[in-house]
């Protein structure tokens, strides 16, 4: 009852500038710097409810953002960005960050097309200091500033963020191994909403804690050693048995933290949500002007009741009903599918095993794990752990499969090339959220899967566009003794007719034979390919390839049916360079005159339906493509 009082206390408190919040003229984090802690805390609710009101309509990173929002305020008061350098890990986290920063009016736009994006973004704002959006990350970029900082002569602060789910993944240790230089100013914090990093040793640590984490704790430290250092001989003598029995009940109550085994100063855990604890910790840390790290305990979901009590569910959301929360999804997707068809393909055989990396749910193996959990292995955010473990699977006779969203799985190529290919293991490989992702933006498109994986010897890779044709593919990588990889869009199939040719490895149209004018594609795009074949017959003959394997292409029997084609279109919802496209090109060059539409460089942020219109990827645009090479080119040879 006391904390709804004081809730509500905080809430009627709210400072108000001309009619308006705090956070509507909070244009600079600066202006927390004076603000009284109440008037923080009242901050503190203000922002949660944006946070919640714009998630709820726009989708996005809901739990984790809700429960940093005191650590954000707390860091922004001591620090001085943007001269001081912020790196949220991941990014997705950064939703205080951007509304302290000059970014409330604009956050309406969140994850929207032209909006400000769900994660830290370097050139969005001078306050994010690099583009974020993979795990693991923010520790070696941050000691690359400090250092870049202390050799330029700038006495700035760096600070890097990292959730405890992060500390799963290998390269936060390579950077932590490299953490001995103690003249970077850099602050660690570690935020643990859930798993534990400190030991849990009772009362006793938790008094000591508490004793070495408050103001009065560090006033009297600091006074008792310039008092000491003043005593001629003794005070030395005091001090060091001082220090030393501090150490001696240290290692009987404390077990050391692995930040401390590697030298670097620890503090914690904290409250994460007790504004005062975490004001004076960061005040201290930053005081020794060296490498520190600070572990926060915070409250996934904190302030909104479904978040709290379902904080998975409210990771990552789709627009949802703020006052009914996230409701079960019936419709399906490739995503569930896949997770059938790995349920039900593991109950004849006993070797399947499925490996994700921290996205059980993500991926569609919740099923999986509760019914054949001694075959289940989630190894945290480990992607590369993942795929060598695999082939030790493999080696010994099991059938490992390896479930990644395609953005994630970039990470997994030298471990593709020497653990398995150069071991010639057998691995199957699934790949969620290829193509345009909608919401998450330019970290998280999947579409460089494909150039990355088909440099790897042994491999061969489906596209599959329903959800029968992945239940083949998935059976003939299994099968196949090889890398094989099945890669699908978020989402689920799109609906209509296909009057279509069936072979193994593609599909086509009955007139393809006869076609001048041939567009060939795989997955998802299929429908916009058909829908401007349609088009272009008002015209001119044109039919669809429809590739299923993509990867090899066994170009002597596409090259028997584009017997009349003058002109292919390749249509590709991936990397131009390196891509299928620029392969099936190299394949026919000689034979007909080929260009491939697909996407150069990065793809940005926006809804699927936005994606596909920018890009191009509509039978209208394609249509209007196909129809300028025609009108540019006399003779229907397109350049």
């Amino acid at each position: 009852m006391m904390k709804r009082r004081s809730r509500r206390a905080r809430k009627s408190r709210t400072k108000r500038i001309g009619g308006k919040t705090v956070l509507e003229n909070l244009h600079s984090p600066d202006v927390l710097k004076v603000l009284t802690v109440e008037e923080t805390y009242s901050l503190a609710d203000e922002i949660r409810e944006k946070i919640i009101d714009t998630v709820s309509r726009n989708g996005g990173h809901l739990a984790s953002n809700l429960g940093l929002v005191e650590v954000t305020l707390a860091l922004h008061r001591v620090f001085n960005a943007p001269k001081d350098q912020f790196l949220f890990d991941v990014g997705h986290q950064s939703y205080a960050h951007k509304l302290v920063t000059g970014r409330a009016e604009e956050f309406s736009t969140l994850r929207q097309k032209n909006g400000i994006s769900g994660f830290e973004r370097g050139g969005e704002s001078a306050y994010d200091a690099l583009s974020e959006g993979h795990s693991g990350v923010s520790l070696s970029q941050a000691l690359g500033l400090a250092a870049a900082n202390r050799l330029n002569g700038s006495d700035a602060y760096t600070v890097a963020v990292i959730g405890d789910g992060s500390l799963t993944n290998g390269m936060i240790y390579e950077a932590l191994n490299n953490c001995a230089d103690k003249e970077l100013r850099l602050l660690i914090v570690v935020n643990d909403n859930g798993m534990s990093i400190s030991a849990n040793i009772g009362g006793m640590h938790n008094h000591l804690t508490k004793l070495r984490t408050s103001k009065r704790y560090f006033s009297f430290k600091y006074r008792l050693e310039r008092v000491l250092r003043k005593m001629p001989l003794i005070g030395k003598l005091i001090d060091r048995t001082l220090r030393g029995f501090k150490r001696f009940l240290k290692s009987v109550f404390v077990r050391n933290t692995v930040f401390e085994d590697m030298g670097v100063k620890y503090y914690g855990p904290i409250d994460g949500h007790n504004l005062k604890k975490l004001i004076n910790i960061f005040n201290e840390a930053k005081s020794h002007n060296t490498i520190a790290v600070v572990n926060v305990k915070t409250k996934k979901g904190k302030g909104y009741k479904f978040a709290e009590e379902k904080p998975g569910v409210y990771h990552s959301v789709a627009p949802f009903d703020r006052e009914k929360g996230v409701q079960p999804s019936a419709s399906d997707s490739f995503t569930k599918e896949a997770g059938r068809l790995l349920s039900d393909r593991a109950k004849t055989d006993p070797g399947i095993c499925a490996l994700t990396a921290a996205m059980s749910d993500g991926t569609g193996l919740t099923e999986f794990s509760e019914q054949f959990p001694e075959r289940f292995f989630d190894v945290g955010i480990a992607e590369e752990h993942a795929v060598t473990f695999s082939g030790g699977l493999a080696r010994n006779g099991l059938k490992p499969v390896v479930v990644l969203y395609s953005t994630f799985a970039q990470r997994v190529c030298d471990q593709l090339l020497h653990d398995v290919s150069l071991q010639n293991l057998p691995l199957t490989l699934l790949l969620d959220h290829c193509g345009f992702v909608e919401g998450d933006g330019i970290t998280h498109q999947g579409i460089f899967d494909v150039p990355l994986f088909t440099a790897v010897p042994n491999t061969e890779i489906y596209a599959p566009e329903t959800y029968g044709e992945l239940s083949a593919a998935f059976d003939r990588a299994l099968a196949s003794g090889k890398i094989s990889i099945v890669r699908y869009p978020k989402g689920g199939e799109i609906a209509g007719e296909r009057e279509e040719t069936e072979e193994e490895d593609f599909a086509y149209s009955p007139e393809i034979e006869r076609a001048e004018v041939v567009i060939a594609t795989y997955g998802r795009v299929s429908s916009a390919a058909r829908g401007a074949a349609a088009r272009l017959n008002e015209k001119r003959r044109a039919g669809v390839l429809r590739l299923k394997k993509i990867f090899p292409l066994d170009f002597d029997k596409i090259a028997s049916l584009l017997k009349s084609a003058k002109t292919v279109c390749f249509l590709e919802e991936g990397s131009k360079t390196g891509g299928i496209g620029e392969k099936f090109a190299a394949g026919f060059s000689g034979k007909c005159k080929v260009f491939v539409h697909a996407i150069e460089g990065f793809a940005g942020q926006g809804s699927l339906s936005e994606l596909f219109e920018e890009y191009g990827f509509t039978s209208e645009k394609i249509t209007e493509e196909i129809e300028r090479r025609f009108s540019d080119d006399d003779t229907g040879n397109a350049e």
